[in-house]
């Protein structure tokens, strides 16, 4: 039986990360959704509601689990015995990211490889950090996250709005 492990931060989690677990439970016998706990990022979501949000969407996929994890992401593989990372390439820019951090993690684990999918066209352009933007600022997020995650958005945009000192809206670009 082939396991693969699929780590991310999934802050929060997005129609192009589900494409990439749907894809991926096709490919392998089981895949472990690993959700990072400790990423250096000013996150939205906490860990417990990120894995939340993930089950929930991840959940009519029987070959799919959803676990926690901090630390190393081949030190996890190992522990789990996943002898696959499986990670999404949407544009060229993640290219490099991934194929950095796929020769780093080779030269941690040589017995781990990487699987990189691409994403599928619809969902290239998405990323946590967009979906984030756009929602805090007001906008509808409904074509890139699935309707209880623009919930939990428009909740926390709520929640943000009442203290906009300790709590601003992250920018990357949308707000020029």
């Amino acid at each position: 039986m082939t396991k693969a492990f699929y780590p991310a931060t999934f802050d929060p989690i997005h129609f192009g990360h589900i494409d990439i677990a749907k894809r991926a439970a096709l490919i392998f016998d089981e895949v472990i959704i690993g959700v990072y706990d400790r990423p250096i990022k000013n996150l939205l979501f906490t860990i417990e509601e990120r894995m939340q949000l993930v089950e929930r969407a991840l959940h009519d996929l029987g070959n799919i689990r959803v676990m926690r994890y901090g630390g190393l992401t081949v030190e996890f593989a190992r522990q789990v015995g996943t002898p696959v990372i499986v990670r999404g390439l949407r544009m060229l820019s993640d290219f490099e990211l991934e194929w950095h951090m796929a020769l780093t993690n080779k030269q941690l684990a040589p017995e781990i490889e990487v699987v990189c999918l691409m994403t599928s066209q619809d969902f290239a352009f998405l990323s946590s950090s967009t979906v984030r933007e756009v929602a805090l600022l007001g906008g509808n997020v409904t074509s890139m996250v699935p309707p209880f995650v623009a919930d939990a958005l428009r909740r926390k945009a709520i929640e943000r709005a009442g203290d906009p000192i300790n709590h601003p809206v992250p920018i990357t670009s949308l707000r020029d």
